[in-house]
């Protein structure tokens, strides 16, 4: 909603600073030189001249302020001197002054439901420009965030797409672009559309051309999760993902946004073999594809590049130790030379390491690291602006990464941005993360991601750039860093002063340069001295760590005599355990003896038994001889006396 110069939101603290001796020394002088003034702006003008002449008003707000006033009246007491810094308005008696015009003004709503509100410019055709506070015009789409550092969800119109993770996300003229992602298992193959103007979402309704290189074109793109857009002349790439149906190797479709369509492109040489959550970074002409996981969960860490001009794929075998098989990392190129691979995750375990790949020398390399360390996480954003590579959300398969961390790529030394807290997208798995410059400004958009559940919502941070001025006060010398922010003033000593005016107006240039001077003094030992306590927290970190591994190293020490003393005693049993086992081998031998005694005995008893049994068959055969001829006697009869058998007869008769 617009503001106007009559409506003040802080009219009390101008009519206390009319309270002020101020022009001339006295009220009655001051009053002549405003009256030809319109009413509310010689108010604001004779305000802004007390505070910089006097100083700053200590009059209480009013209780009955609202967020709005309230944040203005805070903004001027945060930052008392701003009076020093307003020039002396020129003012004519006899002219006749025009009313201000209004240049740029704004208020931005952030997350705790108060505002934030940018100074503006008001010229006259009498003075120079006038800052102040007050604002007039609501800038529209990301121009009206006005923090830096912290993330905000501004207002969005129009209908949301559906929530997701791992889709991917591209800009292309002031429009971002998301396109597939999974959703409840389910892979997604529509194109939604953000204007960063007007914050507005809309879907479109693409095509898919035909006569495309591929013989066979499907009335519609494969639905997709776990691919990389990426923006290049004004179109969009789509590389690799997982889908439905796997195809054997990686995939490149085009998005023209200004017919619509979808067109798939035939590449040379040899294409990787197909695969999602891997990293494609866009290097001059060329695209260096990194890692991922293939269509049988399959982790890769190989490398492919891919020349756009000629769409030929090329498998590169690098030298050096390459970062483990991972998936779901981020990647960026540094000085159109290295790249950076950072993070990512395996099946159980997630990274937080930092490799670095000469694209020249085609050499891996683990480079060291300043600032903060970065904890383990996968499924996270990076965006390089700059010399800058934020990274943003991710998980640690436990928990959400709440950090916003930034490395400077020239010095390899982390910080963190901001944090966030509580369940927000922001700290989740599969969000994308887009750069977007309007007015100048650069901003940071994410939108969805996956915490425990789906999202489509949108935040957007205002980068402040500090890490390139640490950067440069790491590079440069102390002495070079301070001539290259502070000016050198000459005062002049052999130029006379040709009245008093001249001198005293010489002399205020003289203070004002100097008082400037200070301001950039005092602001180059304030970034000294954030150094300093920045080294101050890295070293008692480093102490931290190492009486931790001291502390670790006594306890292993302590187990280790502990192992030591197991181990005494474990030999001592089983010296016990061999006399046992001697003693148990000779009973064992002498049982075999003794064994081999009763078999020998057993044997001559079988011998015993079968003799014997000759024996007793011998007496049966004679014993039944015996019965037989008995027999034959008896039976006889008259044919045996016939026979004539002597002794028989000599028998019967007696």
């Amino acid at each position: 909603m617009a503001r106007s110069v009559s409506s003040l939101a802080y009219p009390e603290r101008f009519y206390a600073a009319a309270s002020y001796v101020g022009f001339s020394g006295s009220p009655s002088s001051s009053t002549a030189a405003l009256s030809k003034f319109q009413n509310d702006v010689a108010l604001l003008l004779y305000g802004l001249y007390q505070q910089a002449t006097v100083g700053p008003c200590n009059v209480s707000k009013p209780r009955a302020w609202n967020p709005v006033e309230h944040s203005k009246w805070t903004r001027l007491e945060e930052d008392p001197a701003w009076y020093s810094r307003v020039p002396e308005p020129t003012v004519k008696p006899n002219s006749e002054m025009h009313k201000p015009k209004v240049e740029s003004s704004g208020e931005t709503a952030i997350p705790d439901g108060t505002f934030f509100s940018e100074p503006k410019h008001i010229s006259t055709e009498n003075g120079g420009p006038i800052e102040t506070q007050d604002k007039d015009i609501i800038m529209e789409g990301l121009g009206a965030i006005a923090i830096y550092d912290k993330w905000v969800a501004p207002p969005i119109s129009g209908q949301q797409p559906k929530p997701r993770y791992q889709h991917g996300a591209a800009v292309v003229k002031d429009k971002m672009y998301i396109f597939g992602g999974n959703h409840n298992g389910r892979y997604l193959n529509d194109l939604q559309v953000l204007d960063l103007k007007s914050l507005m979402w809309s879907k479109i309704d693409a095509k898919v051309a035909k006569g495309t290189s591929e013989s066979s074109t499907p009335a519609h793109v494969a639905p997709l999760a776990g691919h990389s857009l990426i923006s290049w002349d004004d179109k969009i790439l789509s590389v690799a993902g997982h889908t439905k149906d796997p195809s054997e190797t990686v995939t490149v479709k085009e998005f023209d946004p200004q017919t619509l369509t979808w067109s798939n492109l035939r590449t040379y040489g040899k294409p990787p073999i197909s695969r999602g959550g891997q990293s494609v970074t866009l290097v001059g002409t060329t695209l260096v594809m990194f890692g991922g996981e293939d269509a049988k969960r399959s982790l890769l860490n190989d490398l492919h590049i891919l020349d756009l001009e000629t769409m030929t794929w090329d498998d590169i075998d690098a030298i050096g130790t390459p970062p483990s098989p991972r998936s779901d990392h981020a990647a960026a190129c540094h000085a159109e030379r290295y790249l950076l691979i950072f993070g990512g995750g395996s099946h159980a375990t997630c990274f937080n390491d930092l490799h670095v790949l000469d694209l020249q020398t085609m050499e891996w390399s683990r480079p060291n690291q300043q600032g903060v360390t970065p904890g383990p996480r996968a499924g996270h954003a990076g965006i390089k602006v700059g010399e800058n590579w934020f990274i943003v959300g991710g998980g640690d398969n436990k928990n959400g990464v709440s950090e916003t961390l930034v490395l400077h790529m020239s010095t390899l030394v982390w910080s963190v941005v901001t944090s966030v807290q509580g369940r927000v997208p922001l700290a989740s798995e599969g969000l994308s993360v887009v750069l977007s410059t309007c007015n100048g400004e650069d901003y940071l958009v994410s939108f969805g991601g996956y915490n425990g559940r789906y999202s489509n919502e949108v935040y957007v941070l205002k980068p402040s750039h500090k890490s390139d001025l640490q950067s440069k006060i790491f590079d440069k010398p102390t002495s070079d860093s301070m001539a290259a922010v502070i000016p050198s003033t000459n005062v002049g000593r052999d130029v006379a002063p040709e009245s008093e005016a001249a001198q005293d107006g010489k002399i205020t240039e003289i203070m004002m340069d100097n008082v400037d001077s200070g301001i950039l003094h005092m602001r180059t030992e304030e970034s000294g001295e954030r150094i300093i306590a920045a080294l101050e927290a890295e070293k008692e970190e480093l102490e931290v760590t190492l009486n931790r591994e001291h502390l670790q190293n006594i306890q292993l020490k302590q187990e280790l005599a502990e192992a030591e003393t197991k181990n005494v005693e474990i030999s001592k049993e089983l010296q016990s355990l061999r006399g046992q086992l001697a003693a148990e081998q000779s009973r064992c031998f002498k049982l075999e003896v003794d064994l081999a005694e009763l078999r020998q005995k057993l044997q001559n008893m079988e011998t015993l038994q079968k003799e014997v049994e000759l024996l007793q068959r011998q007496k049966a055969a004679s014993e039944q001889a015996a019965l037989s001829a008995r027999q034959r006697q008896n039976s006889g009869g008259v044919w045996g006396w016939l026979a004539g058998n002597p002794a028989e007869k000599s028998s019967d008769y007696s």
